[in-house]
C-alpha cells in the first residue's frame, strides 16, 4: 500500500511539473483578435446574432445532409446483395430510390434548386 501511495505521489509531481512547463512555454507574446476568435462558418462572433442569414447556404447544407444520409444507406446494400433474396432486395431498393427522387422533385418544384431568380 505504501508503494502505491509513493508511485501515485511521484506521478502527481511529474504531471504537475509537466503542466507548469507546458504553461510557461506555450504562452503567446501577442494577441490578435482575428486569430483568437472562433471561426463559425464565416460569421463574426462579435457581431449581433440576429443578422440576416443566407437561405441559399441553408438549402445547400440541407441538400448535402439529405444526400449524405442517402450515401450512408446505399453503401451497405452492396454487401447485402449476396445474402438477401433478390426480389426483396430489388423491391426495397426501388422504394428507397423512389422516395429519394420524390424528395428531389419536391425540392425542384419548391424552387430550392434555382439559384438565379
Amino acid at each position: 500500500m505504501k508503494l502505491l501511495i509513493l508511485f501515485s505521489t511521484i506521478l502527481m509531481m511529474v504531471l504537475f511539473l509537466l503542466i507548469l512547463v507546458l504553461n510557461f512555454t506555450s504562452k503567446k507574446t501577442f494577441y490578435d483578435r482575428e486569430k483568437n476568435s472562433p471561426f463559425e462558418c464565416g460569421f463574426d462572433p462579435k457581431n449581433l446574432a440576429r443578422l440576416p442569414f443566407s437561405l441559399q447556404f441553408f438549402l445547400i447544407a440541407l441538400i448535402f445532409v439529405i444526400f449524405d444520409v442517402e450515401l450512408t444507406l446505399l453503401l451497405p446494400t452492396i454487401s447485402t446483395i449476396k445474402i438477401s433474396n433478390l426480389f426483396n432486395f430489388t423491391l426495397t431498393f426501388n422504394i428507397f430510390i423512389i422516395i429519394l427522387l420524390t424528395g428531389l422533385f419536391h425540392e425542384q418544384n419548391q424552387g430550392s434548386l434555382n439559384w438565379v431568380k
